[in-house]
């Protein structure tokens, strides 16, 4: 799941694994950003949950 840099803040090892960066991940992609319905987010951190 993309979620904003702010939670880092909040972020708990136990609960989320940490998996990249997006701009990182999407380094193929042109301009290295998600979009959603065609507009640029914000760049996100990849977590995952831990189950």
């Amino acid at each position: 799941m993309g979620v904003p840099i702010t939670f880092l803040d909040k972020y708990n090892p136990e609960q989320f694994e940490f998996i990249g960066l997006c701009w990182l991940l999407l380094k193929g992609k042109p301009d290295g950003m998600f979009k959603v319905n065609g507009k640029r987010k914000y760049r996100r951190i990849i977590i995952k949950h831990k189950k």
